[in-house]
């Protein structure tokens, strides 16, 4: 890829992983909103990431883990991992000036990037869920490793959750693992959860 041709990207705010997903394989059969994955333009990932809600009134949430290859054992560096949730009212809350699919994931979303040893960690306040509580409260992850296109996996959802169903725990498709994280108390009322995370386990066309 050219200078001229990396400029307008960064330009646009698109980032060079962008350019790349042209020759990507495809897994997961198919993806609305996944490609948010791309949109942290110029930002700079690093395998720590504190979402915008954290400072706000509300009970604050730490989630950390392991990217595993395929193989469930062996790290995986820079996978980007996107996440977007509901604020405290269980909506995807706008600011106003969200741009591409921060018009329907709201403005609370981060983007992480694991390190050589596959570790990855966010800071958020623990989302509400959806207004009438006919769904689990819930984040929305999304993966892109290098050669793959972007996919999602289970959503983090959490066991004390008074409404996450028996029914709603089995459907689990376990798409990068089981989802469903247990919550333990931290110093100052933190709330800590982990996820280890393996890589196109049960993704549909994953090899």
């Amino acid at each position: 890829m050219n200078k001229a041709v990396i400029l307008i990207f960064f330009l646009a705010g698109i980032g060079p992983m962008a350019c790349a997903q042209k020759n990507d394989r495809i897994v997961g059969n198919g993806c609305e909103g996944c490609e948010a994955v791309h949109e942290y333009a110029n930002k700079t990932l690093t395998w720590i990431d504190t979402l915008p809600d954290f400072h706000e009134p509300g009970p604050k949430l730490e989630v950390s883990g392991t990217i595993f290859k395929s193989d469930g054992k062996t790290p995986a560096k820079d996978v980007i991992l996107y996440i977007y949730h509901t604020d405290q009212q269980g909506e995807y809350a706008q600011k106003g000036n969200e741009t591409g699919w921060g018009k329907r994931h709201g403005y609370i979303r981060g983007w992480i990037r694991t390190n050589a040893d596959g570790k990855y960690k966010f800071y958020t306040l623990r989302p509400a869920a959806y207004p009438g509580r006919q769904n689990p409260e819930h984040i929305h992850p999304v993966i892109k490793e290098p050669g793959v296109k972007e996919y999602w996996i289970d959503e983090y959802l959490f066991d004390d959750d008074p409404i996450l169903t028996s029914k709603e725990r089995n459907s689990q498709p376990g798409r990068g693992g089981k989802g469903i994280v247990k919550i333990q108390k931290g110093t100052n009322g933190m709330q800590i959860a982990h996820r280890d995370i393996t890589l196109g386990l049960n993704v549909p066309g994953y090899e």
